[in-house]
């Protein structure tokens, strides 16, 4: 009866299909703000990379079932896709050939995401080279910012496969190592008393070693006579979210500042030339 009548009307049949599809494009977005609610209250409470890896793949998955809903819809376009999937060995083979990058990359996302060799916010180094602070991860790629506010796309398969160095990797606390040098003439008491000062003034430093009576700042060190100056060295400790760049550029800024306010001699390499 209702052929007859799309025969009859076509254009009562061109109607249909409109409303068809705008149900379903409804239902489909209704569908991905729900994901994106559920997955962003669960984010609140557990944050974690495999929680947006599997955002992105259930918000493709839905896309993908109302796109078959849709055509199975219609007769015609249902028998055509069977057509050209199910009797055409070569699309099939091509088809697969041209998805094989992107299954790979979905693939590698899944790996990270069960595995974590690091989270969002972590500071990764690749074995390429690649630097830089874990931003995100898609169903393709991972998304890192590097020092200079560049941001990095890596693909998931590529990223599966490299050695990763993650500086933040199940840790609280970060340490970094400063050398600094002074002229034979100065105080040494005194000049480890203006390091540790500094280090201690820093908003970035926090106390990091371990003593019997709990945690405090590294002591500063008396390590070694160069040819032209003392070297005295400590350790900065930090908490792991804080660039590295930053909490150096920190202390060396403000060790060398305390050094000169205290007539501390920095010493430089320099020529004397005599003529006779």
């Amino acid at each position: 009866m209702l052929k007859g009548l799309f025969a009859e009307k076509p254009w009562l049949l061109a109607i249909m299909i409109v409303l068809i599809m705008a149900i379903v494009a409804v239902i489909i977005w209704g569908l991905l703000r729900l994901n994106k609610f559920v997955f962003g209250k669960v984010q609140q409470r557990h944050e974690g990379i495999h929680l947006r890896f599997f955002q992105r793949v259930t918000s493709a998955m839905i896309l993908v079932i109302g796109i078959i809903v849709v055509l199975s819809a219609f007769d015609g376009v249902d028998s055509l896709w069977k057509t050209l999937l199910g009797g055409t060995a070569i699309i099939s083979g091509v088809i697969a050939f041209a998805a094989q990058d992107v299954i790979k990359d979905i693939l590698g996302g899944l790996m990270i995401s069960v595995h974590k060799p690091f989270e969002v916010g972590n500071r990764i180094e690749l074995e390429d080279g690649t630097f830089g602070i874990v931003k995100d991860m898609t169903m393709r790629h991972v998304v890192l910012q590097g020092i200079d506010t560049q941001f990095y796309i890596v693909p998931n398969s590529k990223i599966n496969v490299m050695k990763i160095r993650n500086f933040s990797y199940h840790a609280t606390t970060r340490a970094a190592h400063f050398d600094f040098f002074i002229g034979y003439n100065s105080d040494i008491e005194r000049t480890m008393e203006i390091i540790k000062d500094a280090v201690i003034a820093s908003p970035l430093s926090i106390p990091g070693k371990q003593t019997d009576d709990g945690e405090k700042y590294a002591d500063v060190y008396f390590m070694k006579y160069e040819q032209s100056s003392l070297k005295m060295s400590t350790t900065v400790y930090y908490e792991a979210e804080t660039p590295s760049e930053v909490l150096i550029s920190d202390i060396n800024s403000r060790v060398n500042t305390a050094l000169k306010e205290n007539g501390i001699e920095i010493p430089y390499p320099y020529i004397n030339l005599i003529q006779k």
